[in-house]
């Protein structure tokens, strides 16, 4: 897990090569492709690249009409704007008919380049999640996020493709089998069981080191698709270990979390701690910095987990 690659630069080289092998892939773009690398793409297909300006709204609604005549849309913008600006065009024009639009939100979560509150996302994928037909999607690396590319243009409906900006530890290897609406387990364990979503996996994946110093055995379990979601997946996790963590770069409301929780709530009730942005906007600085003061270092999340470990029954440690 050394190697580091942006999901951005992955997904806009895959993209260029779906739009190599499909004339029917198109991509709409409010005025932020060299941010979303997809200027590879406007290069080789200009004429099938639409250069919409900060026009949100009329993108979604362009992009549903093309979808009605059997293109595949790729619309583009920052996930801050896919999610809020966009919701309304999104519900109505994509989600209500299930046409097949796929939503490039870019620069997802806090670490967005010092862009500050407004430009990040915390958010979405509670509002994305709650809208009947909407597929959502958080890749753990380059790698998943290239596989979905191809997975997303295959898949009935409207996808939102949740993606991180700056480079990040690989986790998957090239030959990984990614399908939507799929669990995986990314690291075996028996004493607790981390659930994680989008890149938060990485720093799950160094939280059970420590752990594993400490004594305590993690199990992870990554949930790239928000919705639908495994919960098959989650509750045999949950039922392995008994406890449970999540871990997003979302806020805990209405997030992986909040999915987690319903779904154990329902089918095996277990202990749930959560690990995410806790109900507050964010503020521009530098990437370890957010991370440290909203706790989503991997620190917080072997806290978490240490702290849930100690709350068990004594007859079950």
């Amino acid at each position: 897990m050394c190697e580091m690659r942006s999901q951005r630069d992955a997904f806009g080289q895959a993209l260029l090569e779906l739009g190599d092998a499909n004339e029917r892939v198109l991509v709409l773009d409010a005025d932020l492709a060299s941010s979303s690398k997809l200027d590879a793409f406007a290069a080789a297909h200009p004429e099938r690249f639409f250069q919409m300006g900060i026009s949100e709204q009329n993108m979604v609604g362009t992009a549903a009409g093309l979808a009605t005549w059997g293109f595949v849309p790729f619309v583009n913008t920052f996930a801050a704007f896919a999610s809020k600006r966009m919701t309304d065009q999104l519900r109505v024009c994509c989600a209500q008919p299930g046409l097949p639009v796929k939503v490039i939100a870019a620069y997802s979560g806090l670490l967005s380049g010092k862009t500050g509150k407004t430009h990040q996302s915390v958010q979405d994928i509670a509002i994305l999640r709650t809208m009947p037909n909407m597929t959502v999607v958080a890749p753990a690396d380059a790698v998943e996020a290239a596989k979905l590319v191809a997975a997303a243009a295959a898949y009935p409906g409207p996808v939102y493709c949740r993606l991180t900006r700056d480079p990040a530890p690989l986790i998957f290897c090239a030959d990984y089998d990614f399908r939507i609406g799929k669990a995986v387990v990314i690291h075996e364990g028996r004493d607790i069981t981390i659930i994680t979503t989008g890149q938060m996996a990485a720093r799950a994946m160094q939280a059970a080191k420590a752990l594993g110093a400490e004594g305590i055995s993690a199990h992870i379990l990554h949930v790239a698709t928000l919705k639908p979601l495994d919960e098959e997946s989650i509750v045999a996790a949950a039922q392995k270990t008994g406890l449970v963590v999540t871990a997003e770069e979302h806020t805990i409301l209405g997030g992986l979390g909040g999915a987690v929780a319903e779904t154990l709530a329902e089918h095996a009730p277990t202990p749930v701690r959560r690990v995410g942005v806790d109900d507050t906007y964010s503020e521009s600085a530098p990437n370890d910095d957010l991370l440290e003061k909203y706790g989503l270092t991997a620190a917080h999340i072997a806290r978490a987990a240490q702290e849930l470990c100690e709350s068990r029954e004594p007859s079950r440690r």
